[in-house]
């Protein structure tokens, strides 16, 4: 675990198997694992990590976000994003990985992205089925810490378990299955700290401003331009928690020439100064 500012960042450490990508385990267990400074801390991860609340109920806080968490609810927090583990006396499964260890699916792609909903909750007719397939993968983990196994069926099977999870509908809308829209998620996501200019991306993606505002709506109900200044206030957050640099300097990062404009933008973004949201 390395600190950064007031955000904890943690490695991959698979304690049952040194080498091996993944872990299994319920929540009991990772809070009796850490300590409770750790449990209540904000932090950020460099792998995938998959909390199926089975009894219970808790709040947990994704990017800046609070969700309820209730059985059935399942959260899914890529790497890079910050989050405060439930809170509260909610009884869950949690599968843990590297973003190499999955089998490579096409099916779980916008899944794994950095883009999709932080909590969905699964409709009751489908919770057996994917309790079951987090169960099965708990007992092949179980089996493969003892044996020292090949790894083949473990990764298989948390493919299957994720494909199960991308086929599910979830709250925050439609399904963004349109590769159009994800080729505009992939290139914002590699150039918000350098141009907030909705024209531009549609340029470096082949579309009419026109077009691309279309293609968000359709996906979000939100145009190219609010995405753009959300992503972009999302990191000024992360950073203004994350880091010990000054709103002055995050604003540099991310583009903005002047520490005012800056300002402006995330008081407008954020309902707040910056220096008030890092307090």
């Amino acid at each position: 675990m390395v600190k950064s500012g007031q955000v904890a960042q943690f490695g991959f450490s698979n304690p049952d198997r040194g080498r091996l990508g993944m872990e299994v385990l319920d929540l009991a267990v990772l809070r009796r694992r850490l300590t409770d400074d750790t449990l209540t801390k904000v932090h950020r991860t460099d792998f995938h990590q998959m909390v199926l609340v089975t009894a219970g109920s808790s709040t947990t806080m994704v990017d800046f976000v609070d969700h309820t968490c209730v059985p059935g609810t399942l959260l899914h927090v890529s790497p890079g994003r910050v989050l405060r583990l439930p809170q509260g006396d909610a009884e869950a499964f949690m599968v843990l990985f590297t973003p190499a260890f999955p089998p490579p699916l096409d099916g779980t792609r916008p899944l794994l992205s950095p883009f999709g909903p932080a909590a969905r909750t699964i409709p009751k007719a489908e919770r057996a089925v994917v309790t079951r397939a987090v169960q099965d993968l708990r007992q092949e983990y179980r089996r493969n810490v003892l044996t020292n196994e090949p790894v083949d069926l473990l990764r298989q099977l948390l493919g299957a378990l994720l494909l199960r999870i991308a086929r599910l509908p979830h709250d925050a809308g439609p399904e963004h299955s349109d590769a159009r829209f994800e080729r505009f998620q992939q290139e914002l996501e590699r150039s918000f700290a350098a141009t907030r200019n909705a024209a531009e991306y549609a340029a470096r993606i082949g579309y009419s401003l026109r077009s691309l505002n279309r293609i968000c709506l359709a996906a979000t109900g939100r145009s190219a331009k609010a995405l753009i200044d959300a992503r972009v206030a999302l990191e000024a957050k992360r950073l203004l928690v994350h880091t010990d640099l000054s709103s002055a300097a995050i604003g540099h990062r991310l583009g903005f020439s002047e520490a005012t404009n800056f300002t402006k933008f995330f008081t407008r973004e954020a309902g707040m100064s910056p220096g008030a949201f890092r307090q």
